[in-house]
């Protein structure tokens, strides 16, 4: 179902909400530490569509089917539009999370080549390479959790290839982006920090930022200095040849700006799905036998369909959120009032067995020679503002997924699923994804 512009709000009727628990501190805490299986309950208990009281983002109605995805995604930005524009705090004004309607799509625009074909492609040999580094250091056949082994190779091949950074800028970003990025989240949910006064946190954060900008202009410099500069591959190189399309330049500000809004977007997220599917196969002997035997053979279609399993039933990022920006706007049976937020419960989704069957099961077949529905399997939003980097975050688990699993041989446990655990912005193995390895022999 396409949903067009809402209609006047006379004709639309009066605010009409679905049901939903009233606001106790518990759902509050449960909200950010155990939110997928809270919203499962809410949703057996009052219906697919619910209210409740969010945390920060005050009340909101909140979705569970595909059909309400497809109608949500649809309607237009300046009716129903992003929640990101306060991330402006982190990213700054030039970043395209802190963008709408017309000018999300201009910022959208500049961002979308380095996604998509020979661009992309050109990434993989930097993904293999950061991969084998990594993964040298492991340790043979003692447990240790993969979940820091997956942060190190993602924010690597971050900073090579978005950002171009080698030598000293590159162990100076190592060390201040993680640092940077989980102090900005934490002053993102704590607005009252958000404050210029003597000893304040948001005096750091700004120290933060004059340090990061600096390594950019760093970074510019040096690839302005390089005679091969028109076909450097990498994101900053390409922001510095664009113009928008009045034919403006992109400041260098604003080119830190989005080089922030892909680090934070794409470092963890990429990382955590990555951990969980290690923490999936180790569990799962026959699927794990499966994959290793199709990458020997030179194959990717079951190893395309165990990534998206993974992130079906695993997802790290649980939702997203839209905003009411007119009187009244229809949803369903529903009217919702300007000012209230819509929030796609997507773990719910992933988990309801009228989408998919056995949804407690890790079934990679489920997608074998097809794609997830559009609207059923959402890890990376929908609509207009799907996330930009899905192809790079699949690339990514494709090459790192292969890369290891033709050098080690990831050893079955038989240890209990590890439970989810909030980390800040993505939902992870509680133990970090515990795995055993040993060399592949020849």
């Amino acid at each position: 179902m396409t949903t067009t512009r809402p209609a006047d709000p006379v004709l639309v009727g009066p605010v009409r909400l679905p049901p939903g628990p009233p606001l106790r501190p518990r759902n509050v805490v449960r909200f950010l530490t155990d939110r997928p299986r809270m919203l499962a309950e809410l949703a057996d208990r009052y219906g697919p569509t619910f209210t409740m009281t969010v945390p920060t983002f005050g009340t909101s109605v909140v979705i569970t089917e595909p059909a309400m995805f497809n109608e949500l995604f649809h309607i237009p930005a300046d009716v129903a539009g992003g929640v990101e524009p306060s991330l402006d705090v982190m990213f700054g004004e030039g970043s395209i999370f802190g963008k709408q309607t017309a000018e999300h799509q201009r910022h959208r625009k500049l961002l979308t080549p380095p996604f998509h074909g020979r661009s992309l492609r050109a990434f993989e040999s930097i993904v293999e390479e950061e991969t084998l580094k990594e993964i040298a250091k492991w340790p043979v056949r003692q447990e240790f959790p993969v979940h820091p082994s997956t942060m190190s190779i993602t924010l690597n091949i971050i900073l090579r290839a978005m950002f171009g950074a080698e030598g000293a800028e590159f162990e100076e970003l190592r060390d201040l982006a993680p640092r940077w990025i989980r102090f900005g989240a934490f002053l993102f949910a704590v607005r009252p920090l958000q404050k210029d006064w003597p000893l304040s946190p948001w005096r750091r954060h700004l120290a933060m930022r004059r340090q990061f900008d600096d390594i950019i202009e760093r970074l510019i410099a040096r690839a302005y200095a390089d005679p091969d500069f028109e076909n450097r591959p990498d994101v900053l190189s390409l922001l510095l040849r664009s113009t928008y399309d009045d034919g403006s330049p992109v400041t260098h500000r604003h080119i830190g700006d989005q080089l922030t809004t892909l680090l934070a977007a794409g470092h963890e997220t990429t990382a955590t799905s990555l951990a969980w599917a290690f923490e999936r196969l180790s569990r799962h002997p026959h699927p794990l036998e499966r994959l290793v035997a199709e990458i020997d053979d030179g194959e990717a279609a079951y190893l395309q369909a165990t990534i998206h399993e993974v992130m079906r039933s695993r997802a790290t990022i649980d939702g997203t959120t839209r905003r009411v920006l007119v009187a009244r706007m229809p949803l369903g049976e529903w009217v919702i009032p300007y000012g209230m937020n819509i929030y796609t419960a997507t773990s719910v989704a992933h988990h309801d067995p009228r989408n998919f069957p056995r949804p407690d099961e890790f079934i990679p077949d489920r997608f074998l020679g097809r794609m997830p529905d559009t609207y059923a399997w959402t890890p990376f939003g929908g609509g207009l503002r799907r996330c930009i980097g899905a192809a790079f975050a699949n690339m990514e688990m494709t090459v790192i997924l292969r890369t290891i699993l033709s050098t080690y041989r990831l050893l079955p446990t038989d240890a209990p699923d590890e439970r989810v655990a909030f980390r800040g912005l993505p939902f992870a193995p509680g133990a970090g994804g515990r795995i055993r390895v040993e060399p592949r022999i020849s």
